[in-house]
């Protein structure tokens, strides 16, 4: 399937990167970006943000989640940084590019000074290339909210640096599937994730009755109404996963950070808004487990498998007869 040149003027692609024991090598980010050439070439043609997240401490044995990193890991981060710069500025062709630069200031928690992180907000001049550098640590959640505020397209792709594709992703479709059932009365599609191996049987799972019979009723086989016959199939999310997804802009930033106190530095989004959803629906709840999932806003894509290779995490093999269906 050719890939829809409008793809560029819809999708932003957001990259959070932190200190790695891979440092100052920037194999896991290159890994990313082979694989976007070789399974989704268009998301090389996209504007692209890279949140450089900072740490917290150095001590003798690291806690990278923690935000937790060793004397040698501190020393080595700027010169990562430089370098996933350079890649990134190659990869996307901007290389020699002139940059713009302001700062900025991530907000959470009670309105406190001490609740705050500045940042800066290094651009080319087409906004094409984006770097922000948080002088403390933010958390992949504010590392995302930062993101979505610089972000100027309708869908974000959120991809953690250590996450990769394995086989082509059919990006058009799902856009197009987004597009279609934004304002869906029963189907609103937010968010489309691709998840791992253990979440196979996700839609006949026998826990939950409740979700397990809205699960049967809504998966299925979504068709791109630009290219009738090609069809994607989905199933509803009751949890919002972190791993590489895509979304709305304005519904990442209206429903998962409506205001300062919805994230906290070093949250992931999982931890916090997923499990709050998941834990609100299991007690049958409404409020944000129904806002975020049950009408849903979320659906899973269907894949094969997940492998792992070395310290690279691989993500939702999409086999090519299961997700397109092409007269």
């Amino acid at each position: 399937m050719t890939q829809d040149t409008t793809v560029p003027k819809l999708v932003t692609v957001i990259i959070t990167t932190s200190p790695t024991p891979s440092a100052p090598s920037t194999e896991l980010v290159s890994a990313i970006l082979e694989s976007f050439e070789q399974h989704c070439h268009a998301l090389t043609l996209c504007n692209v943000i890279v949140v450089f997240d900072a740490f917290d401490q150095i001590v003798p044995t690291a806690r990278l989640k923690k935000g937790q990193v060793t004397p040698q890991q501190a020393a080595d981060f700027d010169e990562y940084k430089n370098n996933v710069k350079q890649l990134i500025l190659t990869k996307y062709r901007h290389v020699g590019a002139k940059f713009t630069q302001r700062r900025a200031t991530a907000e959470y928690g009670s309105p406190n000074p001490q609740n705050t992180v500045d940042y800066t907000i290094t651009q080319t001049g087409d906004k094409k290339v984006t770097f922000i550098e948080p002088l403390r640590r933010l958390g992949f959640g504010l590392a995302v909210r930062s993101a979505l505020k610089v972000t100027q397209t309708p869908f974000v792709w959120v991809q953690q640096h250590d996450w990769s594709l394995v086989a082509d992703l059919p990006i058009q479709p799902l856009l197009q599937i987004m597009k279609a059932h934004d304002s869906h009365p029963e189907t609103p599609i937010k968010y489309i994730c691709l998840a791992a191996v253990r979440m196979l049987s996700y839609a006949i799972s026998e826990q939950h009755h409740v979700l397990r019979e809205l699960s049967s009723s809504l998966t299925g086989n979504y068709e791109d109404p630009t290219h009738p016959g090609v069809r994607i199939p989905l199933t509803p999310m009751y949890f919002w996963h972190d791993k590489p997804h895509i979304a709305s802009t304005a519904h990442y930033l209206e429903r998962v950070f409506p205001s300062r106190l919805a994230m906290l530095r070093g949250d992931f989004i999982e931890d916090k808004i997923g499990q709050r959803a998941r834990a609100q629906m299991k007690e049958g709840l409404g409020g944000l487990g129904r806002e975020l999932s049950v009408m849903p806003i979320g659906l899973l894509c269907g894949e094969r498998e997940m492998r792992l290779n070395g310290q690279l995490k691989t993500v939702a093999e999409l086999d090519e007869d299961e997700i397109y269906e092409i007269p």
